[in-house]
């Protein structure tokens, strides 16, 4: 039997309650399944550690989940603690830390979700946007000069290596050829960033002559807001950098029906070091601690995460479950129009998950 091993790292706010419905749904999948088991091991660290520590993780955070299979994130963002601390000292400083280069963020409308797209049916909403996640506009070089005088400057400089897009832009044109409509957006911004973008548009194209049974297309990133809109179905696969597909990526959740079920993988193709999943929503301290946080983004992370480990009838039976919970209305959060309650939700789709099992 193969026993993956997992770092659970709930982080702040309703990541503390999302992580462990997470980890309690691959208990279930676990029970249910004689080929693995999974070993957890919880991580406190977020902004309760930052207060009692000064820093969100300590300084061999890195090595101390260097030998896990994967990791299962909540979130990381606090009222009380600078944004730009919890966001650099602990999730950036993994996703960076171990070159997850990649992120993953798959969206479409799950069945029962009521979506804004009142003219848009499931089928012409099924997309992933792979965001560049090492570089970019969040590559952190910049710095403040003569702060609190009337002449203080502040620098914020993107990124971007040939190296980086290179590897990003083949990943974006792998996922979309093994997708069924082999279709592909490249978002760029080269009409006004007319270096690093410049440079983007024209790496795209030469990736894209080593696929030449994917179509694909360029848009700027403004003028595809609206074409997410008003023509969802004419998108499939996406590519951006780090800040474009990071703005896209919330659009494209709320147009499914909420932020609340949106997953994200963290991934290094290359299996160097664990990849880390976990949905998109943030700390939502106004729910904290209330019972209300809608766990299906978390879920299906899970299901990515387990995608990522090979274990590709795990993940159906999971996805099953989720799309079986999603339908029905009284299972609905708060986010979705519901009163469901965070462990309403999670027991649902656990019983759904064993009970499958105990039928197969």
């Amino acid at each position: 039997m193969k026993t993956y091993r997992i770092a659970t790292i709930p982080g702040d706010g309703i990541g503390k309650e999302v992580v462990p419905a997470g980890k309690a749904v691959l208990e279930a999948l676990a029970r249910t399944n004689r080929s693995f088991a999974f070993e957890f091991e919880n991580f406190d660290w977020g902004a309760d550690y930052y207060r009692a520590n000064g820093v969100m993780m300590p300084a061999d955070g890195l090595d101390q989940i260097r030998d896990k299979d994967a990791i299962l994130f909540g979130s990381a963002g606090d009222p009380d603690v600078p944004d730009h601390i919890t966001l650099w000292g602990l999730r950036l400083k993994i996703c960076q830390g171990f070159d997850q280069y990649a992120n993953v963020r798959p969206t479409r409308i799950l069945p029962g979700i009521d979506a804004p797209l009142k003219r848009c049916g499931p089928q012409d909403l099924n997309w992933v946007i792979v965001r560049e996640n090492s570089e970019g506009e969040y590559a952190g070089v910049g710095g403040r000069v003569h702060q609190g005088h009337p002449i203080e400057a502040a620098t914020d400089v993107s990124i971007l290596t040939r190296a980086g897009v290179e590897r990003i832009m083949r990943f974006a044109f792998r996922l979309a050829q093994s997708r069924p409509r082999k279709l592909l957006t490249v978002i760029t911004k080269s009409n006004a960033q007319r270096h690093a973008m410049v440079m983007w548009d024209e790496i795209a194209n030469q990736i894209a002559a080593e696929f030449p049974d994917v179509k694909w297309d360029k848009e700027l990133v403004d003028a595809a807001t609206a074409r997410m809109v008003n023509r969802p179905a004419t998108l499939d696969t996406i590519v951006a950098t780090n800040l474009h597909a990071d703005i896209l990526s919330d659009l494209a959740a709320a147009l499914a029906g909420s932020l609340g079920i949106a997953p994200t993988g963290n991934i290094d193709p290359e299996h160097r070091y664990p990849s880390m999943f976990e949905p998109i929503h943030g700390s939502a301290f106004d729910i904290m601690g209330k019972g209300l946080a809608n766990p299906v983004g978390t879920f299906w992370s899970v299901v990515m995460l387990l995608e990522h480990l090979g274990e590709q009838a795990a993940a159906q039976q999971v996805m099953a479950a989720i799309e079986r919970v999603t339908a029905d209305p009284a299972l609905h959060t708060g986010d979705l129009g519901g009163t469901a309650t965070t462990a309403q939700v999670t027991d649902a789709v656990c019983a759904l998950i064993e009970k499958v099992a105990v039928v197969a």
